[in-house]
């Protein structure tokens, strides 16, 4: 249940690993956006694709293993789904930039702590030079080689492509419903969609973001999650004869990204706001990267502008990857990760399915 991206992908690795599977979105209905544009947009089509494992703060924990499992598939993930009419590829390197003596320091320790990982602190003179300046709050940037962004419209048509390819079924319509079967029945569940089928299935998969809520609490699984929206801005350079030479694929400034794409163009996001309401106010503040911006980006036309909701746990650290009851699975809440986490959420699934398969449970 859900197309988005750790939806599909999902539902393209059950498909590899052998599974029959059924991919329930209404959004299937529609081809995935060649771009962005300006309207409000699901977490998947209005994410930047943002990847930050290796340069992740955590050393530990939960989140940081899902993180380091994912930077481990990503390479051989798009060299597996890159494809002719559904071309895919990773963009490197991301550049974090510090914003006080402190967190430069955490920068250098963490660089120290792993440089086999590709991180490598750069000391402010040794910013490499740009026909197009960086944003510089004087305190030098943190270097990670390995990671960066992966485009998330382009992932999506990639993975639809091949969940098709291999033999995936998709249904544009919504699940309203979820029933356990009774004893001898065709499955552990029946899945009741609003074009009036009924699917028979021995597993469901529930990745459907502020959705997957209503869809457990009938059956007695409360996970509340809330909405956090973000807004991005298209920018077109105005000044003469731009050039991202130098340039990483993405550039962290205070929390927001600068993505390069195209010859005069950047995307610019995305902004944390509770609620579904966007404020243009925090947008103002965005495209000043809180008074750090240079001439060039003050000074960029806003040709665009969409907003996106995300779904975030309540009372519990994101993603909910759970498997709530036999049959019954839930990969969602993945917040502003979900691009990132998508390769080690569908793991993680797939390893849910084989192993209630192999005890029956």
């Amino acid at each position: 249940m859900g197309a988005g991206i750790v939806g599909t992908a999902t539902s393209w690795h059950l498909s590899r690993l052998g599974h029959a599977v059924v991919l329930v979105d209404p959004c299937l209905a529609s081809a995935v956006p060649e771009a962005s544009s300006q309207r409000r947009l699901n977490g998947s089509t209005a994410s930047l694709g943002v990847l930050m494992g290796h340069a992740f703060r955590r050393s530990s924990g939960r989140g940081w293993r899902l993180r380091q499992q994912s930077m481990a598939l990503w390479a051989a993930w798009v060299s597996q789904l890159d494809h002719p009419t559904s071309p895919l590829s990773l963009q490197t390197p991301l550049v974090q930039l510090a914003a006080s003596d402190e967190e430069a320091e955490r920068m250098r320790q963490l660089a120290q702590a792993r440089q086999g990982r590709g991180l490598q602190f750069l000391e402010e003179p040794a910013l490499p030079p740009a026909p197009t300046p960086w944003p510089r709050p004087g305190h030098g940037a943190l270097l990670s080689d390995q990671d960066g962004r992966v485009d998330p419209l382009a992932l999506l048509r990639a993975l639809r492509r091949a969940f098709a390819a291999q033999g995936g079924e998709m249904q544009a319509t919504t699940a309203q419903c979820l029933e356990r079967s009774g004893a001898g029945g065709q499955g552990r569940w029946r899945v009741i969609t609003a074009n009036g089928d009924l699917l028979h299935v021995d597993a469901v998969v529930i990745c459907s973001a502020l959705g997957s809520s209503q869809l457990i609490e009938p059956l007695g699984h409360h996970r509340p999650m809330e909405a956090v929206l973000g807004q991005v801005l298209e920018l077109k350079r105005q000044d003469p004869q731009p050039s991202w030479e130098n340039w990483p694929a993405v550039l962290t400034c205070g929390g927001i990204n600068l993505i390069p794409h195209g010859d005069r163009q950047l995307w610019l996001g995305a902004t944390v706001e509770p609620g579904t309401v966007g404020d243009a106010s925090l947008v103002s503040a965005m495209k000043t990267l809180n008074n750090l911006a240079p001439a060039w980006l003050k000074d960029a036309e806003c040709i665009g502008q969409w907003q996106g909701l995300r779904a975030r746990p309540q009372d519990q650290p994101a993603p909910l990857l759970e498997h709530l009851e036999p049959g019954l699975i839930l990969a969602s809440g993945h917040y502003r990760n979900g691009v990132l986490l998508a390769p080690a959420s569908a793991e993680w699934v797939g390893q849910q399915i084989d192993s209630s398969i192999l005890t029956g449970s």
